[in-house]
């Protein structure tokens, strides 16, 4: 199918793009990567008046560190992201994630914002994002704010994001000394958004047991599953096969999962007791 017809508008500046937010309202989308919203508007899904593009605005494109975090301009290319050596150090777990993110050409055109803001409940960075702790950087007509991913994702394609606001810059803290990351995923095939997804983040104190812990699901349910009775179990216990097994036991327990065309719910639920003790294993086994 063709797109609605939309008018186009290209800012050359963050202020003037919301300002163009702020006037037309729902009728108007930002286009940053595209890869998200170019398909929604050829299946007609969205039906914008105006479509905004942000790739003509100065400043939005970087990765530095600031304040002791990695931040991410909203137009960092997938691609860009995935050769750059600082997040690799910073965010190893943003890093494994990256390459799985459809094919190249994808990756060269989309944005690991974008990713974000059109939260699709199977998305690997959204599940990222959640288990970091990652901060969101909005900017509006109104001014600025600053929201942590866990309140940012509401729904499937639905996040706490007025339409005249854009997310400016993705902010991921810095990992704690021995700390491992893992994300674990089954998928039908390469580059395909996960079944289910598991990331997991496991630090070890100076006696080697599990001093903090943290499992997040996608594909799960309309918003990333944050296993949150798995820490429970694993705080002050040394690392072994059946202390993850127990937190997989638990994670399929606490979740609720949804059955579509791609998998049942039952189905998904042994995903997340299966993914959820293989990513607490990798990662403690990398914290060690």
């Amino acid at each position: 199918m063709k797109p609605a017809p939309f008018e186009y508008a290209a800012p050359r500046s963050l202020e003037e793009a919301l300002a163009l937010l702020a006037e037309h309202g729902l009728d108007a989308k930002a286009l940053a990567g595209g890869q998200s919203l170019l398909p929604l508007l050829h299946r007609r899904r969205l039906r914008p008046r105006l479509v905004v593009d942000l790739n003509r605005i100065a400043g939005l494109d970087h990765i530095r560190m600031d304040g002791g975090m990695l931040a991410l301009g909203a137009l960092v290319r997938q691609s860009t992201a995935e050769r750059s050596d600082l997040v690799h150090e910073i965010s190893p777990l943003m890093y494994e994630v990256l390459p799985g993110l459809g094919d190249v050409g994808i990756r060269n055109r989309g944005t690991v914002v974008g990713n974000l803001v059109y939260a699709d409940w199977g998305a690997q960075p959204c599940a990222v994002a959640v288990t970091l702790d990652a901060m969101l950087c909005i900017e509006g007509a109104q001014g600025k704010r600053a929201l942590g991913a866990v309140g940012f994702f509401l729904g499937q394609r639905r996040v706490s994001l007025e339409p005249d606001e854009l997310v400016s810059e993705l902010r991921i803290p810095a990992p704690r000394p021995r700390t491992g990351h893992a994300w674990v995923q089954v998928a039908d095939r390469h580059g395909d958004l996960p079944i289910v997804g598991a990331a997991a983040v496991v630090t070890l104190g100076p006696d080697g047991a599990c001093a903090a812990a943290r499992l997040v699901f996608s594909g799960v349910v309309g918003v990333p599953f944050d296993a949150a009775g798995t820490v429970g179990l694993l705080a002050g216990e040394q690392p072994s096969g059946e202390l993850f097994a127990a937190a997989g036991e638990r994670a399929a327990a606490d979740a609720d999962p949804v059955s579509d065309g791609r998998a049942s719910a039952g189905y998904r639920r042994r995903l997340v007791r299966v993914l959820g003790e293989r990513a607490l294993a990798l990662a403690a086994e990398r914290a060690a």
